[in-house]
């Protein structure tokens, strides 16, 4: 993952803390920031196909709106199975690019809110802060209204 954004010309800098940053609550009270700035990374299937979105910590993901997003297509939440499978990490470390495949990827855009935003670096218990246009850029997503 900081291999595949230095390739793209971003630095990223990645924070282990020895408590977990699993969950977007974790992750906050690590950090020391609002749940709002963590980026979940979400892993659905959109008629059959992987997609990952990304939102802000404090959303929860509309998929009728992810539907219409990806063309109205049938959406349904990953398996932590399957979630793993798609992306090559585990749910609670999934980073927001730089996955074992290429993924469609949706970057809600409520995440501008924020002029920098943490996520997660691969591991439950690393994180790494970014600018959501970087964000975009690196993850090749679309943004879109998702939540």
């Amino acid at each position: 993952m900081s291999a595949y954004a230095a390739d793209r010309g971003v630095a990223i800098s990645v924070t282990r803390f020895p408590a977990t940053t699993r969950t977007a609550q974790d992750a906050a009270r690590e950090i020391g920031c609002t749940v709002g700035e963590i980026v979940k990374s979400l892993v659905f299937f959109a008629d059959g196909a992987p997609v990952v979105v990304l939102c802000s910590g404090a959303d929860r993901v509309d998929e009728s709106k992810l539907a219409v997003a990806l063309g109205g297509s049938v959406v349904r939440r990953a398996t932590a199975d399957e979630a793993k499978s798609a992306t090559g990490y585990a749910i609670g470390g999934v980073p927001p690019f730089g996955y074992a495949t290429d993924l469609r990827v949706i970057v809600d855009d409520g995440l501008f809110a924020f002029a920098t935003v943490w996520a997660a670096a691969g591991l439950p218990d690393a994180v790494f802060p970014i600018a959501p246009a970087e964000l975009v850029r690196l993850s090749r997503g679309l943004e879109a209204d998702v939540c």
